[in-house]
């Protein structure tokens, strides 16, 4: 007992170090302010943060695990931003769903979070300045791509700022936490999809009711006894519900792409992905040409995609993304060939890529 008293109080004594330090970073803090204001520089800054991080992990080679290090500093630096300037972010869907868990994981929870009900109200919340940033779902691993998402960038003068790569981690939901008595289980239909085989193995029978979100499953379940909701962990806490079972997606490699939008422009970082939307002219071999001028500059290029345009029949936009920064002379020199060729180039913007 003697030999924990005295471990407890080095404990005690860590923590109030801990706490001076804060104390004395949040003080730094309020002085990188009044800096910025002077220079006119936004509050938040991707690249900065991303800096800090990757030092941090670097530093972390004793005991305390590193992914809980970085999650520990991410509200450090949420708290700091909100000491200069509350941020206001935008997204898609109602409260606890992935797209709001995303949007907390990156921008932490001292952020100011507005739900919007649909893709177009994020982008139109940013462009007329009620939010700073806005996060919305682009792909998902096994379901494909937001086509919705890839339209609006078509009429919306937005940057891409950052992307957030969820790994998609569906629970078992309800009141009670118990694994009997369930007689109806909610969520969205994709949710249900991704865990049919966990619920035909465990709950064979019980009515499987889609059509809403997550998170209105979720706070709808929190109002009865004897039914289930597949959602997420952040439902879980929002509406109070406890956990039948965590983790029931059938496929464990299940990832959900979210992007931040914004008005702003970033420098490169020296570890980024820029992304592109063109039209090409109607004549064969048109998109080879095009992509013969990546292949010749040595541009690895990490997705392509079509959509109608909407305004000609048969005529489509490319989405693409490629490694580097459209500041990289590789990239600049590639997209200015590319850009003779096309009827219409766009570029969405050039950020940090996920780790």
């Amino acid at each position: 007992m003697a030999k924990l008293k005295e471990l407890r109080k080095q404990i005690d004594a860590i923590d109030l170090e801990i706490v001076s330090l804060l104390n004395k970073r949040a003080g730094i803090v309020l002085d990188i302010k009044e800096a910025k204001k002077d220079d006119r520089l936004k509050v938040y800054s991707p690249t900065r943060e991303r800096e800090i991080l990757k030092r941090i992990e670097k530093l972390s080679t004793g005991h305390f695990p590193s992914d809980a290090l970085i999650a520990l500093y991410k509200e450090i630096l949420s708290t700091s931003r909100s000491l200069q300037q509350p941020l206001k972010i935008a997204y898609f869907g109602p409260p606890a769903t992935f797209t709001h868990l995303a949007a907390r994981r990156h921008f932490g929870s001292s952020a100011d979070y507005v739900p919007e009900m649909t893709i177009k109200a994020v982008f139109e919340s940013v462009l007329r300045s009620k939010a700073q940033y806005g996060v919305v779902p682009i792909e998902n691993s096994t379901e494909g791509v937001v086509n919705y998402t890839l339209d609006m960038f078509m009429d919306c003068d937005l940057n891409i700022t950052s992307e957030i790569l969820l790994p998609i981690r569906h629970n078992l939901l309800s009141k009670t936490g118990r694994r009997t008595g369930i007689k109806k289980i909610y969520s969205h239909p994709q949710s249900i999809a991704q865990c049919r085989g966990w619920l035909e193995a465990h709950y064979p029978g019980v009515p499987l009711i889609g059509g809403m979100s997550t998170a209105a499953a979720a706070k709808r379940v929190a109002r009865e006894t004897s039914s289930a909701a597949i959602a997420s962990e952040l439902a879980a806490d929002i509406y109070k519900l406890r956990f039948v079972e965590k983790g029931i997606e059938d496929y464990k490699n299940n990832f959900t792409r979210f992007l931040v939008i914004a008005k702003d422009y970033l420098p490169r970082t020296g570890s980024d992905k820029t992304s592109v939307m063109l039209s090409v002219k109607d004549r064969p071999g048109a998109l080879y040409s095009i992509l013969a001028h990546f292949a010749k500059h040595k541009i690895n290029l990490t997705k392509i995609e079509s959509r109608p345009s909407k305004r000609k029949a048969w005529e489509y936009i490319f989405f693409v993304d490629m490694e580097g920064h459209i500041e990289d002379k590789k990239v600049k020199k590639a997209v200015d060939e590319v850009k003779k060729e096309c009827l219409y180039l766009k570029v969405l913007g050039s950020y940090p890529m996920a780790d």
